[in-house]
């Protein structure tokens, strides 16, 4: 399938690391674990990981300066934005917590915290940080996570093999015999957080609806 697509595997990866990181409304895609399976399947050959390693962290990097602009363009005004579907004050808030607790590091530990980090570049730009100083953060903390997310899916791949030959014993096993299998677990425990966030989000709007009527019985 991978080799079928080709080059366009690669501009895929890129846009939703881009996505991910440079607009708001992607926060709900799996970027660490893209990245570790996109490892996996360097390590079994089918994508070369030199050149994903430079468009993904040419990827990260552009996309958070996206971010940036965007929080520095709407400004304090993004903090008192109506919840929607495609946005949730919360996230926001959670990333502006962070902000104010790890200042300018933020942009480099985000990297590594799933929705702070797609909301974190936002709330330095509305924060008025200097880009120069974001541009030295956001330069190391895409380095450094596209690099060990990266890497992590390449040796995985050996140490699952080996897991699966000593504890199953089953000597001539291949990760890239069964790396679908492998996407479709990885990419399963991704949505999960997804499901929960979807489901929790509407039972709280239910609750919401709820207490009016009962406070009106009462």
């Amino acid at each position: 399938m991978l080799l079928k697509l080709g080059i366009y595997v690669y501009f895929g990866l890129f846009f939703i690391i881009f996505a991910e990181t440079g607009l708001a409304v992607g926060f709900f895609l799996p970027g660490d674990s893209l990245l570790v399976v996109a490892g996996l399947f360097a390590a079994a050959g089918k994508l070369n990981l030199w050149i994903m390693w430079v468009s993904l962290f040419i990827a990260a990097v552009v996309g958070d300066a996206v971010g940036y602009y965007s929080g520095k363009k709407i400004g304090p005004a993004i903090f008192n934005r109506p919840k929607s579907r495609f946005f949730n004050p919360a996230h926001l808030n959670k990333a502006h917590s962070f902000y104010e607790k790890h200042g300018g590091k933020t942009i480099i530990i985000a990297r590594f915290v799933p929705i702070v980090r797609t909301f974190a570049p936002i709330v330095a730009g509305a924060a008025e940080m200097s880009y120069k100083q974001f541009l030295t953060y956001n330069i190391f903390g895409g380095f450094f996570w596209v690099t060990s997310m990266l890497l992590a899916g390449y040796f995985l791949g050996g140490l699952v093999e080996q897991f699966v030959r000593n504890v199953f014993g089953v000597e001539n096993f291949l990760l890239e015999d069964h790396i679908d299998k492998v996407v479709i677990v990885v990419v399963l425990l991704s949505i999960l957080p997804i499901i929960f966030e979807y489901l929790k989000a509407r039972r709280e709007k239910k609750q919401a609806a709820v207490e009016p009527v009962i406070e009106a019985e009462a």
